[in-house]
């Protein structure tokens, strides 16, 4: 069974997953493993204003944020893919952005975006050098119990407030650019004759 991936056009962010887990396929719902905090993290990061569980993950594009994994095969864990899956997925993935155009692309965990950009990317979360059609990228930790590097909530929820604020900051910019007469401080009126 396929789980769906969760798209809207131009969606402020795409997170991009590494596969589904086997209950996230049997259930029909994204990182719906038992304790995944994927959607307490976008609760409190600001993403969503109330609270979500995976039996929400198809209302994201009312929130602009779309979902999908780089490979589609469903697996107990990610050691399980072959190098066929990630290379249908990066077609498949790659084909997803040049259609949907998202302002970010968000890689949740490193081996997700290693595998869409090569073994030598950048490793770690964060801002990342690559763009795709046109979208920047970021590296949020993998939100799973079995993420040793980051094992705590509240150790992951910190690159998802990075990611809250960057994207806060590029629909600032992209707002100004597409009003750049209006310059002035906040309260104060525009001259009009």
């Amino acid at each position: 069974m396929r789980l769906p991936a969760r798209l809207c056009p131009k969606p402020r962010i795409l997170f991009v997953g590494i596969n589904p887990s086997l209950t996230s396929a049997r259930v029909g719902h994204h990182f719906a493993g038992p304790g995944n905090p994927f959607y307490r993290l976008l609760h409190a990061a600001g993403f969503v204003p109330q609270p979500l569980t995976f039996v929400d993950d198809a209302r994201l594009p009312e929130y602009g944020l779309a979902l999908t994994n780089i490979a589609a095969r469903a697996t107990r864990e990610a050691a399980e893919l072959t190098a066929a899956d990630y290379s249908r997925g990066r077609k498949q993935l790659a084909r997803t952005i040049a259609t949907i155009r998202p302002a970010v692309v968000a890689f949740v965990g490193g081996t997700a975006y290693r595998q869409f950009f090569g073994p030598s990317a950048s490793s770690g979360p964060g801002a990342k050098p690559e763009r795709v059609c046109g979208a920047t990228v970021f590296v949020v930790p993998n939100p799973s119990g079995r993420n040793a590097a980051y094992p705590g909530f509240v150790d992951k929820l910190v690159w998802y407030r990075r990611l809250k604020r960057r994207i806060d900051r590029l629909e600032a910019r992209v707002a100004r650019s597409r009003n750049p007469g209006d310059r002035r401080r906040p309260g104060v009126a525009p001259f009009t004759s």
